[in-house]
């Protein structure tokens, strides 16, 4: 289905998904998440879909929530928009294909909480990234729980608390993205990136997405106890039985 402010493209496996609201600084609009949601939700059942792209037009990845949606409104309406944005935000996690942030450029507060959410991150080298919603008065809250998973929480908290910017380098030092490339290399290294993981078996692709997530928060017993079971489903099933069966082999 068409949508007004996010694009959708396919390449084989790939499907690549663009922020496009670039005279907006590609904004987070109430409506921008819910069509992401709604375009997340389409990929997630589509099994020819291996991996996604999450790419971003003009030169600004995101900016963050529309500002002009976050005036005058009352309490009940900023709980719908950051309600929306969490709902965005478990969607992409949630999908059984890993997506892979496209960030040719600023990223700053929800924006930033995106490149956070997103399974893995590839930055050009001048890329730049912030949580910067202190200096308007309004601490960076529902972005701290994708960066303080994602980023070392000393690094993390200062980001929040002076809302100050770092580099590409920078945040792939601190775990914030995985690689940094040059700005004319990175949809090749993107591409690669999503190709490499679109070959492996889907099953198990997705089955590692949900544990990964699920365990985080349990406690060691209780991780090895459900990834030991996730382990044992995946073993059982074709791709892995004809990997195993294949490497026996050699041995």
């Amino acid at each position: 289905m068409p949508y007004e402010n996010i694009g959708l493209d396919t390449d084989g496996p790939l499907a690549i998904v663009t922020l496009n609201r670039p005279n907006r600084r590609n904004a987070l609009s109430l409506e921008l998440m819910l069509e992401l949601i709604d375009c997340l939700a389409r990929i997630g059942g589509d099994h020819n879909i291996r991996a996604v792209i999450l790419a971003a037009a003009g030169k600004v990845f995101c900016s963050g929530h529309d500002l002009g949606q976050m005036v005058g409104r009352d309490i009940n309406e900023y709980r719908r928009i950051f309600d929306v944005c969490t709902d965005l935000m478990t969607k992409v996690q949630s999908i059984p294909q890993p997506v892979i942030a496209q960030v040719q450029g600023i990223a700053t507060a929800a924006g930033c909480q995106l490149v956070a959410t997103c399974d893995l991150a590839v930055a050009s080298s001048d890329a730049r990234f912030a949580v910067s919603g202190i200096n308007l008065g309004l601490f960076c809250s529902t972005p701290a729980v994708a960066i303080s998973r994602s980023m070392l929480q000393k690094p993390a908290l200062e980001m929040l608390l002076t809302g100050d910017f770092i580099d590409a380098p920078t945040a792939r030092e601190r775990g914030l993205v995985n690689r940094v490339v040059p700005r004319e290399g990175l949809d090749a290294e993107v591409e690669e990136l999503a190709t490499q993981i679109a070959s492996k078996s889907p099953e198990a692709v997705a089955a590692g997405k949900r544990l990964f997530y699920q365990q985080r928060d349990l406690t060691i017993e209780a991780a090895y106890a459900k990834a030991s079971d996730v382990m044992a489903q995946n073993a059982i099933l074709g791709d892995a039985q004809k990997g195993i069966a294949r490497f026996s082999k050699r041995s």
